[in-house]
C-alpha cells in the first residue's frame, strides 16, 4: 500500500511539473510571437511619426498615441534619449558622431528604441553622439 501511495505522489508531482513547464513554454511562445509582430510593426510606427512631424495632423497624432498605448499595455516601452544624456551602449546605437558638446553625450536621437519593461531591448535607439572637437 505504501508503494502505491509513493507512486501516486510521484505521478502527481510529475503531472504538476509538466503542467508548469507547459504553461511556461506557452508563455514563451506567446512572447516570441508578440516580439515577431512588434518587430514588423515598428517600422510602420516610424513612418507614421515621420508623417506626423511634417503634417501636424491631430487625427494622426491620436492614432500614434493609441499605437503606443497598446505597446505599453503589452509591456513594451519606448527608449527616447534626450540631448546631453550620457551615451549608453545597452540602449543606444551610434549612427554618427558630431563635434560640439561633451564627448560621449547624445547630441540627437534619430530613431527611438523600444524595450520590454523588464529591460530586454527590442530595438536600440539610433543616436548621434558628441565627439572630441577636431
Amino acid at each position: 500500500m505504501r508503494k502505491l501511495k509513493d507512486q501516486l505522489a510521484r505521478a502527481l508531482a510529475d503531472y504538476d511539473n509538466l503542467r508548469k513547464r507547459t504553461a511556461a513554454d506557452m508563455e514563451q511562445l506567446q512572447r516570441t510571437a508578440g516580439l515577431k509582430i512588434v518587430l514588423k510593426l515598428l517600422p510602420t510606427l516610424d513612418i507614421l511619426e515621420s508623417a506626423q512631424k511634417h503634417l501636424g495632423d491631430q487625427g494622426l497624432a491620436i492614432a500614434i498615441g493609441e499605437f503606443k498605448n497598446i505597446l505599453k499595455e503589452e509591456g513594451i516601452e519606448e527608449i527616447v534619449p534626450k540631448p546631453g544624456e550620457k551615451f549608453n551602449e545597452e540602449f543606444h546605437e551610434v549612427i554618427e558622431t558630431v563635434s560640439g558638446g561633451k564627448t560621449g553625450e547624445v547630441a540627437e536621437t534619430s530613431l527611438s528604441g523600444w524595450k520590454f519593461t523588464g529591460g530586454v531591448v527590442i530595438r536600440h535607439a539610433k543616436v548621434k553622439v558628441e565627439s572630441a572637437k577636431s
